[in-house]
């Protein structure tokens, strides 16, 4: 008799429609909440489906789809690849793609491997770059520094990339390459062949050929031909350096991370770098990559002593703010699952598209 009489109170009545009243907003919160996703999924499939619909206008028109084809058939890429930063093993990648994925593959040799050109060799480059059809789509690499193809007047420019290299440890690998060569053309005499000295004991003597001025490389190649950019220890041309890195160039990976640098570039232009990826994991990695004939590794006070120049805090500087450029790309690009990295899919899609179709 006493439960059924708190059962009766009008208090224990308030506190069972409220809690009724509760239960039954959870539900049709619920259900609300359903309806909204299905009808997202609506809107997404009806989006896709006006996609589709106009992709097929295209196709109907005929000179639309034409054009869209010949956008990617004209492209050009320039890699200015920098001395020492992996840059043969990523090139023979492009080589071993080009048959497969309907390319052309061109070398700039310069002479004495100048990276500046002359200004008339400039209008020629930009000429041949711009005007040669039957060598598009094209890919093409050198070692020369940043030419800007709007100061020429050119409309549709070329696709820039790039990879670059800690400072010191390209300093280190190009000292041994001048003396004793790589595995890549073993035969070959170099400038330096027959000079056995150490990098550390070039340093600790003063070498020329170790001084923090060779240092000065990467940042003018990014800065280009204007004279500023050679002056070694530039702050205007590092500035430059940078800008041109986050302006004018598609990607510029790192030799550290070079297989990260290959996957992102087969996501985003897969014309050229359909297949890269896998190539490089199952062949590349044992083939392509050049290995510098007895390289000996500095010591610590060797770098330390290096790295009290003002030409190596720059150097550092520009390659750190490539690095962070890069990490901060791949952050918005990929996933990390069970220690392997994946590309992500597409992350977008178009809805409320007008006017309606017919």
């Amino acid at each position: 008799m006493g439960l059924l009489r708190i059962m009766m109170s009008p208090k224990f009545q308030l506190l069972a429609a409220v809690l009724a009243f509760a239960v039954v907003m959870l539900l049709l919160l619920n259900k609300v909440q359903k309806q909204e996703e299905s009808l997202s999924k609506l809107e997404r499939a009806f989006a896709r489906h006006e996609v589709r619909e106009s992709e097929q206008r295209h196709i109907l028109d005929g000179p639309r789809q034409d054009a869209a084809l010949d956008e990617e058939e004209d492209m050009v890429i320039i890699y200015n690849r920098v001395p020492k930063t992996a840059s043969t093993s990523f090139t023979n990648i492009a080589y071993d793609l080009c048959a497969k994925n309907k390319y052309h593959v061109l070398h700039i040799n310069t002479t004495k491997n100048n990276p500046v050109m002359s200004l008339q060799d400039q209008v020629r480059f930009v000429k041949n770059i711009t005007s040669w059809k039957e060598m598009k789509p094209g890919f093409y690499h050198g070692h020369i520094s940043y030419l800007d193809f709007a100061k020429f007047g050119v409309k549709k420019k070329p696709i820039y990339i790039n990879v670059i290299r800690d400072p010191i440890e390209r300093l280190v690998s190009y000292y041994y390459f001048l003396r004793f060569g790589d595995d890549y053309r073993p035969g070959l005499r170099r400038r330096k062949q027959g000079d056995k000295k150490t990098f550390d004991e070039c340093v600790a003597e003063g070498g020329s050929d170790c001084a923090p001025e060779k240092l000065w490389l990467q940042i003018p190649f990014f800065c280009g031909h204007s004279s500023e950019c050679w002056n070694v220890g530039s702050r205007w041309a590092m500035d430059q350096a940078k800008y041109n890195l986050i302006n004018e160039y598609f990607l510029v990976g790192v030799t550290e991370e070079l297989e990260d640098f290959i996957m992102l570039l087969e996501a985003a232009l897969p014309r050229f770098f359909r297949g890269a990826t896998e190539l490089y994991r199952t062949v590349g990695k044992k083939s392509h990559l050049r290995k510098t004939t007895e390289k000996k590794l500095p010591t610590k006070q060797t770098i330390a002593k290096l790295q009290q120049s003002d030409i190596w805090k720059m150097e550092n500087e520009f390659y750190e703010f490539a690095l962070e450029q890069f990490q901060f790309i791949r952050a918005h690009a990929v996933r990390e699952k069970d220690g392997d990295l994946y590309i992500l899919t597409q992350n977008f899609f178009y809805e409320k598209i007008y006017p309606k179709s017919n």
